[in-house]
This record gives C-alpha cells, structure tokens and sequence, in this order.
C-alpha cells in the first residue's frame, strides 16, 4: 500500500498554485468592484484546490492504466510506480471531485445562482475526460484548450462572479493570464513526456506540435500573459508591476528552448507553478493598490 508521503506526492503539490491564482485574481477583480466576499473567495479556492488535485488522481489512474506511466521521468505516479492498487486511486479522484462538489454547492446555495452547478458538473467532467473514458480529450491535444478554458476562464471569472454579480475587464485580462500560464505549465510537463506519450499514442499538443515548437510555444504562453496587463495600465498603472516577474521567467524560458535532457525540464514545472503564483499576487496587488486612484 501507499505511504501517506507517497499519496501526498501523487497529488503534486507543485500543481497547486495553478488553482489558487485564479481566485486570487477573481477575487481581487470583485475588491475593485467594492464586492469582496471573505466567505465566497474561501469556498472557491477549496473547489479549485479539490478539482485539481483530483484531476491530478485520475490523470495518474488513467495514465497508469494504460500504461503511459511506464517509463517517464518526473515525480512519482502512484498506479504507473505500482506505489498503489489502479482502483484506489481511482476512489481518491472521485472522493476529491465530490468535497470539491459539495462546497461548490455551497457556493451555490450562499449565491443563489443555481445555474452555476451546471458549471460545476461541466468542471468534474472536464477533470476526469482528461485523460479518463474510451476517448480522453487529453490523448487528442485537447488538454490545452480545456485548462485555458477551465483553470483561466472558469476559475478566475467564476471567482468574481460569486462575489460581485458581474464580471469586468480586469477580470477577463487575468483570466487570460492566468491560463496562459496554466497551459504553459502543461506544455513544460508534455515537452518532457513527448517519447513516451508518441510511444503510447497520447498525441498531446507538444506531440503534435513537435519538440522544437512546443519549446517556443511555452515562452510565447509567459510573454502574451505578463505583457496583456499593459491593456490595464492606463486606468490602474499599479498593475505594471506584474512586469517585475519578467526577470522570474527568463531561467525556466532558457531551459526549454535549450534543455535537451528530459530531466533538465524537471525544474521549469516548480518554477512555472511560482510564476502563475507570483503573477496573481502581483496582478491582485496591483488591482488593489490602483482601487481608488
């Protein structure tokens, strides 16, 4: 059986920070609304922690299953490392997705905006159609697409939505960003896996794109999300300094481009997933400061 240090590892911690940025920046977006909601942000940033760790379960109960896991490089996969039964892992996803829906029901009920466990159920199926049922979403270079859309759009807007009733410009920007970042991450993750993904037949977007241009997909993904915020500057010049992480991005963008060993991309993971962190607290600061000017 699995160690607790074992289970804590195959949640990957490292993932963690692409699901607090963004009600980190949804909530920041419903503070200049004057709509800041102590109780509402925390009830969103336990269904965002939950859904990605239970992504993170099922990935690694999909994977393994097939047999992607086999021979990678990278932290530890519970079911490819036979650390842990197939199945058990797979109970974990599904008691990880179903906390996530019960305070997001909470949410729900705290908004009144019933609508909203659609969006909810849309999320668990997201989650688990990654890499899970006859035809996974992420096997087809899909995965991309779905974690702009739910861990960028989604997130950030839904955050500032159960706050404030309303989204803004601000909001939409940060969404952008924050997925971006998102996606960079995953393409750091894929470029490493892009042998043993051809071999299995996961076509992800790295391994339809090809090494060389997957690489520079990553750094365009860190350049589009940090510049976006000059939109945001004339009415809020505070929010520039989110181009203080610019110095932040250089090693992990140096990395990809010329990192030719797989476990030499090991790294750029922890240091995106600090990025997409350092983004929304600078993002958020700078929302906060420029409030009232």
């Amino acid at each position: 059986m699995a160690t607790a240090a074992q289970w804590i590892q195959g949640a990957r911690l490292r993932t963690l920070p692409a699901a607090i940025a963004p009600v980190l920046i949804g909530t920041a977006a419903a503070y200049e609304l004057d709509s800041f909601r102590p109780v509402n942000a925390v009830l969103a940033a336990l269904v965002a922690l939950l859904l990605q760790v239970g992504v993170n379960y099922a990935n690694d109960y999909s994977d393994g299953v097939r047999g992607t896991d086999e021979d990678r490089v990278g932290p530890l996969r519970l079911v490819g490392s036979g650390a842990a039964k197939p199945e058990h892992v797979k109970y974990a996803a599904f008691g990880t997705f179903a906390l996530a829906m019960l305070f997001g029901l909470a949410l729900v009920v705290i908004t009144q905006s019933w609508w909203l466990i659609l969006v909810g159920i849309g999320c668990v199926m997201a989650a688990w159609g990654y890499t899970g049922g006859k035809n996974p979403y992420g096997y087809m270079g899909l995965g991309d697409v779905f974690v702009f859309v739910f861990f960028g759009l989604v997130a950030t807007l839904g955050t500032t939505y159960t706050q404030a009733g309303q989204v803004s410009l601000p909001a939409v920007i940060g969404a952008i960003g924050t997925g971006l970042i998102a996606c960079a991450l995953l393409m750091a993750n894929n470029v490493r896996d892009i042998p043993t993904d051809m071999q299995a037949g996961k076509k992800t977007l790295a391994v339809r794109l090809g090494d060389k241009h997957a690489r520079e997909s990553y750094v365009l993904m860190l350049a589009v999300a940090i510049l976006l915020v000059v939109i945001l500057a004339p009415g809020r010049p505070w929010i520039l300094i989110v181009l203080l992480l610019i110095p932040a991005c250089l090693m992990p963008a140096w990395l990809m481009i010329n990192g030719r060993k797989r476990k030499s991309l090991i790294p750029v993971l922890k240091q995106t997933g600090l990025i997409n962190l350092g983004y929304s607290l600078l993002f958020s600061l700078g929302l906060v400061l420029s409030h009232g000017i």
